[in-house]
């Protein structure tokens, strides 16, 4: 992960769940966001960001289309 790269793991029910976000490959197309608003939102520069206490995405099952709605792929989804 580079220092702009951020996730987030969750453990609970037999699975964890980890939402990466690449905010050096992110372009702001805002795609997480209209896919998913409840857990993502963009920064002043218009880079990915999870909203705070949403970094699960825990109770939005859109989240688990935003990898691919992101042109880029600059968010990644791991259930385990």
């Amino acid at each position: 992960m580079t220092a702009r790269a951020a996730g987030t793991e969750r453990r609970g029910a037999g699975h964890a769940l980890r939402i990466t976000v690449d905010r050096d490959r992110c372009i702001g197309s805002g795609q997480c966001v209209m896919t998913a608003p409840g857990v993502f939102t963009q920064d002043d520069e218009a880079l990915v960001a999870l909203l705070p206490g949403q970094e699960d995405g825990a109770g939005d099952p859109r989240v688990r289309e935003v990898p691919l709605a992101c042109p880029v792929q600059a968010i990644t989804i791991i259930e385990d």
